[in-house]
């Protein structure tokens, strides 16, 4: 325990700006916060080198029939959960193919489920029951120290998946047990320790790349057109309109016709 407290990573020592906190007005407060959050884009920048590692071989998975995974606990397994749910209305791929597995289940969605992120027996059984060879298993933690995603990487890689660690701290044990680690040093929060602030900004973003690059890369685009959306309400739908008529030039009326001959598939409308 006495080493555990004493590892003390980027995401958990204090900020300097922040001293005298308490004593900040409220525009103080959000102007340090504003500041803070500005500097996210350029640690994610360093980190591009490696995050085009791992989009690369996601699509090598995804192109051979394989899976994405992302698991987490806390604020970093929420993200995961939270990107891999979009990924079926987007890019209109099946439910199994992009999945986030979340420490504690999905009750840990919406409360802390105490414990969670400390059980590596957890984590490695996660592992074992959703990931399989030739997946990649992406491990999502701000302080790369969370005992279930660790545990859940090296059992994955037994399986013969790959694995990339995001992580904020460079010497955690995440980013040396992963074939790829992406590193985004975002330093310490405004709130030591928080890492819901900077860190979950700089994972959602690097999230938002490894799923949007790699489906670009897999074809599941028409240029910059999500020609592969489920339109399943008025707000897609309308989408899926525009898309028809900004490819095709048609009108509206024969937009929404060529769509309902296609099964509202944009792909099969402008195809057709």
């Amino acid at each position: 325990m006495e080493r555990e407290v004493s590892e003390r990573g980027p995401t958990e020592r204090r900020n300097p700006k922040a001293r005298g906190l308490g004593s900040f007005t409220t525009r103080q407060i959000l102007e340090l916060m504003n500041d803070e959050d500005a500097t996210v884009p350029g640690a994610v920048r360093a980190a591009l080198p490696d995050i085009e590692r791992a989009v690369d071989a996601i699509v090598t998975a995804l192109g051979s029939g394989h899976r994405l995974r992302y698991i987490g606990a806390g604020t970093s397994g929420r993200l995961g959960v939270l990107d891999a749910s979009e990924a079926p209305p987007t890019f209109g791929v099946e439910e199994d193919v992009v999945a986030g597995i979340m420490a504690g289940g999905d009750a840990a969605l919406r409360h802390s489920i105490e414990g969670a992120e400390d059980d590596s027996g957890a984590g490695a059984r996660a592992a074992r029951d959703h990931v399989r060879e030739g997946d990649v298993l992406v491990g999502i933690s701000a302080s790369g120290r969370a005992k279930y995603v660790t545990a859940a990487l090296v059992m994955a890689r037994e399986a013969g998946a790959r694995t990339v660690a995001l992580t904020c701290d460079g010497s955690s044990p995440l980013a040396k047990d992963a074939d790829i680690a992406i590193v985004v040093d975002v330093g310490p929060e405004v709130l030591a320790g928080s890492s819901r602030l900077k860190a979950g900004t700089a994972t959602k973003l690097v999230l938002n790349m490894l799923s949007t690059a790699a489906m670009i890369r897999s074809g599941r685009t028409r240029g910059d057109l999500i020609v592969d959306l489920r339109p399943t309400n008025a707000k897609l739908r309308a989408r899926a309109i525009r898309m028809v008529q900004d490819e095709t030039g048609v009108g509206e009326d024969e937009a929404r016709a060529r769509l309902e001959a296609a099964g509202w598939s944009v792909r099969k409308a402008l195809e057709s």
